[in-house]
């Protein structure tokens, strides 16, 4: 897309459900707040199962992240310019491979809402 200055703009992600086919239903209630986040996530390494009650994106920046469902074990795998939709109150995680990972993350949720909330039986299962 041209925009006026000559420049151009790419669209990276547009979505109406997260990576794993769940649709988004609502934003959360309360004051809106944006957050963005730059991570950078350590080679051969893997996030603590989390979820998200608020819409949020990521892009790849450098590296591959691959995303884990807790549930089902469904997996999808994003390399660096890739953007996705993250899953809303899904239990999932990050998983890096011989390189770390640097992702841009933004996040719509509400004032007073942690961006991700840690599994209550975190370790039990599987590392």
């Amino acid at each position: 897309m041209a925009d006026e200055s000559g420049g151009s703009t790419t669209l990276l992600l547009e979505a109406t459900s997260s990576w794993n086919d769940v649709k988004y239903s609502a934003y959360p209630s309360g004051r809106p707040k944006l957050t963005t986040v730059r991570m950078t996530i350590p080679a051969n390494s893997k996030l603590h199962w989390h979820k998200h009650l608020m819409p949020n994106a990521a892009y790849i920046v450098s590296g591959e992240l691959k995303v884990e469902e807790r549930e089902t074990g469904r997996t999808a795998t994003y390399h660096a310019g890739q953007a996705f939709a993250e899953s809303i109150d899904n239990v999932h995680r990050g998983v890096t491979g011989k390189e770390p990972v640097v992702a841009i993350v933004a996040y719509a949720g509400a004032e007073g809402q942690a961006l991700s909330v840690p599994s209550a039986n975190e370790g039990v299962a599987d590392d």
